[in-house]
């Protein structure tokens, strides 16, 4: 996936585009997709309630999708950067993350897929960006190719901490042999690992953007 060109786009810019009905959901769905690798029906599904404080920081706690195990997603430094303690603040209690992303059928997915993707003529965030559907490699690029880029860059950290059972928690893989002594410390290590994006994207820049 192409991404600086991705969050080079419209959405992390300083003008909105013509006809454009921004949501907050479109500035946090792929940032958090990014620095968590969730899919995007487990992040639709996340409120402030899951949002987990322990003595090693603070973490993301998914527990929803039936597909992979429940896990703790340490909170990347990229997204405080982004002004994520500010949009948590501006949340009611109890409220989902991506407040105004609805669900269809009980799924988040299926909304998200059509704006980042597209679907028939209608063009996507991809599309609108100059991103090509298909990567380098041949693989169709979709909102889930961030947890392609996510799970690379983290068995990178934890083949180098030598620690691959971490690295099956974090992806929520089967593989997985949970215990009772839970590392917090070296997951926020590998976590780190994650290249922190442009400190330019910025949620007030977001919300200041211009009209066309």
């Amino acid at each position: 996936m192409e991404l600086h060109a991705l969050f080079s786009g419209y959405i992390y810019s300083d003008h909105k585009v013509i006809k454009e009905q921004a949501k907050d959901w479109h500035f946090w769905l792929p940032l958090l997709a990014y620095y968590t690798g969730a899919f995007s029906d487990e992040i639709g599904c996340l409120t402030t309630q899951d949002i987990i404080k322990t003595d090693h920081g603070w973490f993301f706690n998914f527990h929803t999708n039936s597909k992979i195990q429940s896990r703790l997603i340490p909170i990347h430094p990229g997204l405080i950067q982004a002004g994520f303690n500010d949009y948590l603040n501006s949340l009611n209690d109890n409220a989902r993350l991506l407040h105004d992303l609805p669900s269809k059928s009980g799924r988040y997915s299926e909304k998200a897929r059509i704006w980042f993707s597209g679907e028939g003529e209608r063009q996507g965030y991809l599309q609108k960006c100059g991103i090509p559907n298909v990567d380098h490699d041949g693989r169709k690029v979709a909102i889930s190719s961030f947890r392609i880029n996510f799970e690379q860059q983290v068995r990178i950290s934890a083949i180098q901490l030598k620690q691959k059972e971490l690295f099956n928690y974090l992806l929520g893989f089967n593989e997985y042999k949970a215990n009772d002594s839970l590392d917090l410390a070296t997951l926020c290590t590998i976590v780190l690992g994650i290249r922190q994006l442009n400190s330019q994207i910025t949620w007030q820049r977001f919300i200041n953007r211009l009209k066309p």
